[in-house]
């Protein structure tokens, strides 16, 4: 049995065990990596850790760092109540917001993974805040980062559109953009439908003064009943409405911060006003500046706590520590993967089929499994040029096979060992963990499954370009 192999089926086992035995599949893989580096592939500690991801580990740590401090302090709080106000209190709009910014983002040059650890902790705390389904939230938050991931300055565009240039393939900018961003438009809007947007449309607006139970916008109204609090910070106050109940607490809590309820909203208090400030800087230095969105983060975080220690004293604690080790255990594993060459052995096997159109498929299908463990943009580097042999032969259409390629390697960035997926898991708060991973990797292994096949069919088939 060949090294590669033994790989591969040893990454099967890590994931049976983690599924049937609920442990830890980042220790697992962490393990697996020690082992198959030793004895399988002759690395030593140096190579096994060369696959260490140390910048999405100081991301995660980081992001979801300074987000618990705004969590603490009531950052978010405030930012849910100035969404719902900008879109007049209709919730349902709100998961089309977040995938409008992320889009918008990652269009005008962003690294995908710097705009949804910028967006994603307000959409779940958000989705927290009003009973909307955390997968939604989370998934339209990636699938706009990756609409907007192609656009002719996008990272990702200029990389791909390089690549394309130095194969000397025939391209097209425009079409590798409207490629992405159809498909991830067309998949938020199945997903908006099924994971409960219909039910969203029907609750009607909010008030985002209130605890969020439909009503009029701006009246401070809940249908025909009212919400009332202790105002003593005991959390015991209740929610009355024909349309329906929302978390008490969060009421209570809105009206305390208030001085009452007098329908004025959250108020901004100098611990807030910092915290915007410090998000504020977080966008400017990643996006103006391209400093490391992890290390500001931390270092934004730091300042935070140093001034307002009260409020950050937990903060630490809630950084997501377990999804932290999943996947940076996962992602040490695939390290060693690529260095013992188990991924470009898999694309070569591919790459030799005499049949152009099946070489295209399984391309497409490999760019998906393995960039949902690994990087998008490094996958696509190593894929296009294997397609190069087998598109010379006029079969297949160039600019359809690199679009079907994008298309394939960017969507999967929802599983949950993406990095991407990971800041979306990392960032829910107060949510089952485990089972959202679950649903994260579950809809992940959907889209693996059905996505490469649709853009082999709509892109590659009918020989674009």
């Amino acid at each position: 049995m060949s090294p590669e192999l033994i790989s591969i089926l040893v990454l099967v086992v890590v994931f049976v065990i983690a599924t049937t035995r609920s442990v830890n599949m980042g220790a697992l893989a962490f393990a697996a990596a020690f082992g198959v580096g030793t004895l399988v592939a002759d690395l030593d500690a140096d190579g096994i850790f060369a696959g260490f991801p140390g910048d999405l580990f100081v991301v995660l740590v980081g992001v979801t760092y300074l987000f618990a401090i705004a969590r603490a302090n009531g950052t978010t709080d405030w930012l849910v109540h100035a969404a719902v106000r900008l879109v007049r209190g209709r919730v349902a709009l709100i998961p089309w917001v977040m995938f409008a910014l992320t889009g918008a983002l990652t269009a005008i040059g962003a690294v995908s993974p710097a705009a949804v650890a910028i967006v994603a902790p307000v959409a779940l705390s958000f989705a927290t805040r009003y009973s909307i389904s955390p997968l939604l939230m989370g998934t339209m938050v990636v699938h706009g980062a990756q609409a907007g991931g192609f656009s002719p300055i996008s990272i990702y565009g200029s990389i791909v559109n390089g690549i394309v240039e130095r194969e000397k393939l025939p391209g097209s900018e425009i079409g590798l953009f409207l490629a992405s961003l159809v498909a991830n438009l067309l998949i938020a809007a199945v997903l908006f439908a099924v994971l409960g947007g219909r039910k969203l449309w029907a609750r009607g607006a909010v008030t985002p003064e209130g605890d969020g139970a439909p009503g009029k916008a701006g009246t401070g109204t809940t249908g025909s009943g009212s919400d009332t609090g202790t105002g003593t910070g005991t959390g015991t106050g209740t929610s009355a409405g024909t349309g329906g109940t929302a978390p008490t607490a969060v009421a209570v809590r809105s009206d305390r911060e208030t001085g009452g309820a007098e329908g004025t909203g959250v108020r901004l208090t100098p611990a807030r006003v910092a915290t915007l400030v410090a998000l504020v800087a977080l966008v400017v230095a990643v996006l103006g500046f391209d400093l490391d969105a992890g290390l500001t983060a931390v270092t934004l975080a730091v300042v935070l706590s140093t001034a307002w220690p009260d409020d950050s004293r937990r903060a630490v604690g809630e950084i997501a520590w377990s999804t932290v080790l999943l996947i940076c255990g996962v992602l040490t594993y695939v390290g060693v993967l690529e260095e013992m060459g188990t991924i470009t052995w898999a694309g070569e096997g591919v790459g030799g089929i005499g049949v152009p159109l099946l070489a295209a498929v399984l391309l497409c299908y490999i760019g998906a499994i393995v960039s949902a463990f690994a990087s998008s943009v490094g996958i696509m580097g190593a894929l296009i040029p294997l397609a190069v042999p087998f598109l010379a032969q006029g079969e297949i259409g160039a600019v359809g096979m690199v679009a079907a390629l994008a298309v394939s390697a960017t969507v999967v960035d929802v599983s949950p060992f993406s990095t991407n997926g990971a800041l979306v898991l990392a960032a829910a708060p107060d949510v089952d963990r485990d089972r959202f991973f679950r649903q994260l990797m579950v809809y992940g292994g959907i889209v693996v499954a059905a996505v490469p096949a649709l853009a082999w069919l709509v892109l590659v088939v009918p020989g674009f370009g």
